[in-house]
């Protein structure tokens, strides 16, 4: 095994470590060849425009170099690089409501496979896809972002606890109190 491959099989933790303790870019590459595309998606659903979502991408990448150190290994670096992401899309998008608020909006094709176990709340479930993407263009940025880490990157409410630095009956009454208003959004849009 060559060393490229050596280090292109180590894992996101060990990769972040060797990143911050020698401030390696190259070694940076690897992560962002491994998640860049992961990003992008994640912030073409809140800015809806290929080059806001790519500047958007540079961005998170941007600040993500600089803020690696804070990252402690409480949860798996992909958990964290997804919340990062989102916090950065929600000051975003909060920045900029204004302006665009008619480009909020995230695709919820995984939203069809969300089991039972996962909601409890039946109306929450009955939902029509299409409708409920226009629900969550209504609800604000932190409210769909908790939803999000929740049902489309199936996050553990440790995980979410983790990336968010809250409490879990924090956690939870986040997640209930958006799940309400978007079941009252979504209701109010019928």
């Amino acid at each position: 095994m060559n060393t490229l491959d050596n280090i292109n099989s180590q894992t996101d933790e060990n990769l972040v470590e060797a990143i911050v303790k020698n401030n390696d870019t190259l070694l940076f590459e690897i992560l962002y060849d491994r998640y860049s595309t992961v990003v992008y998606n994640k912030c073409y659903g809140f800015a809806r425009d290929e080059d806001e979502a790519k500047d958007l991408t540079q961005d998170v990448f941007l600040k993500l170099f600089i803020k690696l150190a804070s990252f402690k290994g409480k949860s798996k670096f992909s958990t964290w690089l997804y919340a990062f992401t989102y916090n950065h899309c929600v000051n975003y998008v909060t920045r900029n409501t204004a302006k665009k608020i008619e480009k909020q909006s995230v695709d919820y094709k995984d939203i069809e496979n969300i089991s039972d176990n996962e909601i409890e709340d039946k109306s929450f479930l009955k939902m029509k896809v299409d409708k409920l993407k226009k629900a969550m263009e209504l609800i604000s940025p932190d409210e769909k972002m908790i939803l999000l880490l929740k049902y489309q990157d199936y996050l553990t409410i440790k995980e979410i606890e983790s990336v968010l630095g809250i409490g879990e009956s924090a956690v939870k009454m986040r997640i209930k109190r958006a799940k309400d208003k978007l079941t009252s959004v979504y209701a109010e849009n019928q």
